[in-house]
């Protein structure tokens, strides 16, 4: 179970020092027995679906194996284990090792029913040079006198070679349980942005000739300090949306562009204290500004859901609680409303620029747990889970039943418990009360088989920096230096702007030919005598055979537009679509609002953009007012 969020003082910063250790090559794992489930990597996504390299659905079955995030609360000797969370010392590596060979864990693993592991760690633990104690993998005596992320080596390479697909998570900045006032609170709580990203690249590029690590889930809860909160989108420091991207597009660009990129919502913002603006955020931001990263179908975005929290709860009680409702406390339909509100929407409605599979990737109960309500709530999560054919990953994998003394302890969330002597209870075992609802969710039926393409939306965003998300574009240099410029993912064209506001919107699209660069448009050169389109204003439009992917803007007068060439003949005419004195936007709003609180144009579905119409007269806004909308070629 985590921490509970707390209005209390700051935990004192542990801070890790020196660059990452460059340890030897990954080692040979323990030998286990082979995958059950058949998979190709690298997965992909298609619309709300993940998807291997065969375009077959892989639903996302997974655990979290922690330890290697740390297991310290912060307070008290770490080398007693009344310090650890639940007892627990894991040494800064995945749980279980002391007490249970590898293949068998993996094995119970396998029985579980899972394809898949979210496997933590700190950010700290890649530069812990010192090896771990022996007793810490006295049941794997092979992985002796290792430093913790050469064992974290070891246990990759053990889970992928039996078949589960590996998503590393950035669980903490120093090695310490997780989550409240703890001095990991943001990814760059005591490092800066670069670094935190520096650390992503060093292990994507560790992990990179592995493809069955498939994913980077970015940072874990993402929540308030003492301070400050995090934000979505206002540019700063404690901007998670531009942290994550920024990450996001350096490690698809300089490490591994097969990687799944994970985005979790923000935690919680706000001071726990009734009467005081506070919140579980989650994903509910996304729906006004989201994610387009450099390489496309790599976007999974998550959320984590714990019975004893709530939507404005922080899971406290006494200090940090207030009158609001948790999860547990909601009825079915409240419950069903609120998960949509803050989490489903983003896979439910399809055809959105921020449609994207979403991952459960945290919740869990105890096996001692006795409420009616705690255990409620733990059956309709569970079921919502199983009929929306979601993605999930149950907190924790890992446990301990008793102590090194043999007496009672240990985490009682985790679904696999072993006792000193490796004896194990847990889900496995019908006297676990989670047996029933956690059997509903691993074998009820979802889809399976090909997921057939579908058209994807992606927004442009200009808010406070560049957004290019063109691999060929990015190749090129800068087009236009000085200016804030934002271009199409490759295999997109340009659908829609704003009119204020410098957003833009993009559709999948294989329009462009496979050799030629691009053009960049920034007066009238192109516009054919007698083919005025937009009188009286300033009109930048694509040379012949070319469409639009992109525009720059200095303050906000229209820059320049980016056109690039076509594979096939363009059809000229046309119509204009002015946008500046209110939406004007295909039947439906393919693709969603892209502008939240703007006036926006967009050219049908069967159209391509081919210009762009401002104005600089005085008193006038030099922002888009007009598109050229033509035909697409045939099919």
């Amino acid at each position: 179970m985590k921490s509970l969020m707390r209005a209390v003082l700051c935990a004192l910063l542990l801070l890790a020092g020196g660059p990452p250790v460059l340890a030897a090559a990954p080692p040979e794992p323990v030998p286990v027995a082979a995958a059950a489930e058949t998979w190709t990597p690298p997965l992909s996504t298609r619309g709300r679906h993940i998807v291997d390299a065969r375009g077959e659905r892989f639903r996302l079955r997974s655990g979290n194996w922690d330890g290697a995030q740390g297991s310290w609360t912060g307070s008290g000797d770490r080398a007693d284990p009344a310090a650890h969370h639940s007892g627990q010392n894991a040494h800064g590596i995945p749980l279980g090792l002391d007490r249970v060979p590898m293949s068998v864990l993996l094995a119970d693993f396998r029985a579980l029913g899972l394809n898949s592991v979210r496997l933590p760690f700190s950010n700290e633990m890649l530069r812990t040079a010192a090896p771990i104690p022996d007793a810490a993998v006295a049941a794997n005596p092979a992985l002796r006198g290792r430093t913790p992320l050469q064992v974290f080596d070891a246990v990759v390479a053990a889970l992928t070679d039996a078949g589960f697909a590996v998503i590393l998570n950035n669980h903490t900045v120093t090695t310490r349980w997780c989550c409240g006032l703890d001095g990991n609170e943001r990814w760059n709580s005591g490092q800066s942005t670069a670094r935190w990203a520096d650390d992503w690249v060093f292990l994507a590029r560790r992990y990179r000739d592995n493809p069955r690590v498939v994913g980077a889930d970015l940072y874990n809860e993402v929540r308030r300090d003492v301070l400050d909160d995090p934000n979505w989108g206002l540019g700063d420091q404690h901007d998670w949306h531009a942290a994550a991207q920024e990450a996001a597009d350096r490690i698809l660009t300089e490490a591994n562009p097969d990687l799944l990129i994970v985005v979790e919502g923000i935690n919680w913002t706000g001071l726990p204290v009734d009467g005081f603006p506070h919140g579980r955020p989650t994903l509910t931001p996304v729906r006004a500004l989201s994610h387009t990263l450099t390489v496309s179908g790599k976007l999974v975005y998550s959320a984590h859901f714990y019975g004893y929290t709530g939507p404005r709860h922080s899971g406290a009680t006494g200090i940090g609680e207030t009158s609001d409702p948790r999860y547990q406390d909601l009825t079915g339909a409240q419950l069903e409303q609120i998960l949509y509100e803050q989490a489903f929407f983003v896979s439910a409605e399809t055809g959105a620029h921020f449609t994207a599979p979403v991952w459960i990737s945290e919740f869990g109960i105890g096996a001692d747990e006795n409420g009616a309500a705690p255990r409620a709530w733990f059956e309709r999560l569970t079921d919502r889970l199983t009929r929306s054919d979601a993605d999930f990953a149950y907190w924790p994998l890992v446990g301990w039943s008793t102590t090194a003394q043999g007496t009672p302890g240990g985490d009682t969330w985790a679904v696999l418990r072993y006792d000193a002597a490796g004896r194990r209870s847990g889900v496995l075992d019908a006297a676990d009360w989670r047996t029933g609802p956690w059997t509903a969710l691993t074998t009820a039926p979802g889809r399976t088989g090909p997921v057939p393409a579908v058209p994807a939306w992606y927004q442009l965003t200009t808010d406070h920096r560049d957004h290019n998300a063109s691999l060929r574009t990015r190749a090129g240099g800068d087009w236009d230096a000085g200016a804030r410029k934002a271009v199409c993912p490759d295999g997109s064209r340009l659908a829609g702007l704003a009119h204020t506001g410098g957003r833009g919107l993009c559709s999948t699209s294989d329009l462009r030919a496979p050799a030629g660069g691009h053009t960049v448009v920034r007066d009238e050169a192109y516009v054919p005598q007698g083919g005025d389109w937009a009188t009286g204003y300033t009109k930048l439009q694509c040379p012949a055979g070319q469409f639009l992917t992109g525009y720059s803007r200095r303050g906000d007068r229209v820059s320049a537009a980016l056109c690039a060439p076509a594979r096939a003949v363009l059809p000229g005419g046309g119509r204009t679509l002015w946008f500046d004195r209110g939406d004007n936007r295909p039947p439906g709003g393919p693709g969603a609002d892209f502008a939240t609180g703007h006036l926006k144009g967009q050219c049908l579905p069967t159209e391509y953009a081919a210009g762009i119409a401002f104005t600089t007269r005085a008193a006038a806004r030099p922002s888009p007012a007009a598109l050229l909308c033509r035909p697409l070629p045939p099919a």
